[in-house]
């Protein structure tokens, strides 16, 4: 592709962000989706008090130019090269600002934030949510509508927006002052950032981002009116919701030199998902980072689960909207730093093969619960542990069993995809900084008696913006040209085969698999009243 300036001709190339938990990066791709620039940055977590967790919005900001001017810089290329931008952030991470000034009233609230614990649990408790079980349950009875099924059985969590919004609305007047005179704005890490790169012009999010915040009608397309008077939270802070491929706006001259169209906005794991190509229904992508993502393609339906999957907006794109099922597991990522602070192992490289030195894990359990068990279990109070320990263990069976915890734990996320989509899969693809570790991507294939692959490319959101963005201008044509331009590193293919059917090495792994889900059960309600 190329730009014309001038009456020059000038090879031109896609920009993409990535804004995630811990680290921004910046991608410079040319035609073949090949990286020409990179530049990353971390993200500074702030803990003010225990249980809560905050990012700075304007360090943020700066965050994200540094590393737009850094990979620029990088690939050798110059900025009015890059033909347009594309988003993708972290989702649920919240903060609020002066519709005049842009001065934000309080830091970002993190998506891992407990601030809003307490206010979570007198609501699931309470006796306007048992009498919206009791309500929807009867709509089930007489109409067997699964929609209906799903809502009887709803459980408020920290990890979306809503509640931790209803508690900054309760405890900060300045906020509920700014609503009552309608100069607040809400917006999650993407809409501040379209506000900032337009300089104010652009107040608005995608339907990817807006489905994940919890108070988005993802069978409706739109705002949840119900949610929101049930909770109190004020439709009128809320951005425009616009297809993840639209042209956002263009970002300031003043900003990077030159003005950039911004052609996508993306959460992070729909992002994720469009760049493993899983365009088609029953395509599964798995995010190993610092939580699991496991997401299902449902196509133009959203899925109705009653075991704790969650319907999301994959992307809309023109007018076609696809839907994916998505399982969660917290910890992973964090597991695995929280043993590198214990000092188990010096660098994460070295887990592969130190899990790999001993034939088990010694009877040792772990379970990756600090923030509490998702899909199937549903466990806001479990704890994490360490069970089975002995004089015996050494560091190898301690890391063993902390990898093997991953893989478990996708095993649980993929029968519960199965039993509850119903839907075929056709292929399976791995990423995030987790992917690289060959005895967690081995055993996941083995217990999932199915082959699993690996892109080249192990952070995958960046691209999935990428391509959206570049499908936005004609960069690239189609989605069946990106999946040419799609490169796997490795396949891992289900170990004995021979002695399980289609069971992969499960038979070797199921004592083991039965010893750690009583280990699960154990650390269930821990933090339970007494």
């Amino acid at each position: 592709m190329e730009i014309q300036r001038n009456g020059f001709k000038r090879e031109s190339y896609i920009l993409s962000v990535d804004v995630g938990t811990t680290s921004i990066r910046c991608h410079v791709f040319d035609k073949e989706a090949q990286i020409r620039g990179s530049c990353t940055t971390k993200v500074n977590l702030l803990y003010p008090e225990p249980g809560l967790v905050e990012l700075d919005p304007e360090e943020l900001w700066r965050g994200f130019v540094k590393v737009v001017n850094g990979a620029v810089q990088d690939s050798g290329l110059q900025m009015r090269q890059m033909e347009t931008l594309g988003i993708s952030t972290q989702r649920g991470t919240f903060t609020t600002w002066d519709r005049k000034t842009g001065v934000p009233f309080h830091n970002f609230i993190s998506w891992q934030d407990l601030r809003a614990v307490e206010l979570v649990r007198s609501w699931n408790n309470s006796c306007t949510m048992k009498a919206i079980h009791g309500v929807m349950m009867v709509l089930h009875f007489l109409s067997k509508n699964k929609r209906f099924q799903a809502a009887s059985l709803i459980v408020f969590s920290t990890q979306h927006v809503t509640f931790r919004l209803a508690w900054a609305l309760r405890h900060w007047k300045q906020l509920s002052q700014a609503v009552a005179e309608g100069t607040c704005c809400f917006g999650t890490i993407d809409t501040w950032l379209l506000y900032k790169l337009t300089k104010g012009l652009v107040h608005a999010t995608d339907y990817s981002n807006a489905s994940a915040t919890g108070m988005f009608d993802s069978y409706q397309l739109c705002w949840s009116e119900f949610l929101c008077c049930l909770v109190s939270l004020p439709l009128s802070i809320l951005p425009k919701v616009l297809n993840t491929g639209h042209r956002f706006g263009s970002t300031d001259p003043s900003i990077f030199g030159v003005s950039i169209p911004i052609m996508s906005v993306m959460a992070d794991q729909q992002a994720a998902m469009f760049g493993e190509c899983c365009f088609d229904i029953g395509d599964v992508k798995i995010t190993m980072g610092t939580g699991t993502f496991m997401n299902i393609n449902t196509g133009s339906k959203p899925h109705t689960s009653v075991a704790g999957l969650y319907p999301v907006v994959g992307w809309k794109i023109g007018p076609e909207v696809v839907y994916l099922a998505e399982g969660n597991a917290a910890d992973t990522g964090t597991a695995i730093k929280w043993a590198q602070e214990l000092e188990l192992f010096s660098d994460v490289r070295e887990t592969d093969a130190m899990a790999n030195s001993v034939a088990n894990s010694d009877g040792v359990c772990f379970v990756p619960s600090f923030s509490g068990l998702q899909a199937p279990l549903n466990d806001p109070k479990a704890c994490a542990s360490f069970m089975g320990l002995k004089p015996s263990t050494t560091k190898s069976h301690l890391v063993r069993a902390i990898l093997e915890s991953v893989a478990f734990r996708n095993k649980q996320l993929y029968e519960t995809m199965l039993r509850e989509t119903h839907i075929p899969i056709r292929k399976i693809r791995a990423d995030g900084g987790i992917c690289t570790n060959d005895f967690v991507m081995q055993l996941t294939a083995d217990l999932f008696g199915r082959k699993v692959a690996r892109p080249t490319q192990h952070e995958m959101s960046c691209l999935g913006a990428a391509f959206v963005a570049g499908l936005e201008v004609g960069f690239w044509k189609s989605q069946e040209e990106l999946k040419k331009l799609q490169r796997t590193d490795r396949v891992f293919l289900p170990r004995n085969l021979y002695r399980m059917g289609d069971g992969g090495t499960e038979g070797e792994y199921t004592p083991i698999l039965q010893r750690w889900e009583q280990a699960l059960k154990r650390s269930m309600n821990w933090y339970g009243n007494p």
